[in-house]
């Protein structure tokens, strides 16, 4: 895997402008802050975010994966505002699930997600 980095590029914080991988395709739909029996053990923002990412791991395990191997995310959230002022909160979640690698990532408000609970859902896309 190589990240894309050009010289004259201020560096990406929390995430890579682009990366380039070869191999075994694997995509998620998009994932949401509910447990293995599609229910939400919290309101909370950075609770649902966290749950997020354990679903994502846990289905990238099932596919022989892992976090490392994660290349892009795209995000849908619903509260821009708990978005921003969650970042520290997020950071330690994130590094505490995914660890330090960061691929591609977008993040996109949206108006409401198709379950009124989620505040947030990711999908990923991940090459082993």
């Amino acid at each position: 895997m190589e990240f894309l980095q050009p010289d004259n590029w201020a560096p990406a914080k929390g995430y890579a402008n682009g990366v380039v991988a070869e191999g075994k395709l694997v995509v998620l739909g998009g994932q949401i802050g509910w447990n293995a029996q599609q229910e939400f053990e919290s309101e909370e923002y950075i609770d649902q975010f966290r749950q997020t990412l354990e679903n994502i791991k846990t289905l990238l395990k099932e596919a022989g994966a892992g976090p490392e191997h994660l290349v892009r995310l795209t995000w849908f959230i619903t509260d821009r505002d708990a978005y921003l002022g969650s970042q520290k909160e997020m950071g330690a979640a994130y590094r505490d699930v995914i660890g330090r690698h960061y691929p591609p990532m977008s993040v996109v408000q949206v108006v409401q997600l198709v379950e009124s609970q989620a505040k947030i859902e990711i999908e990923a896309t991940a090459v082993i």
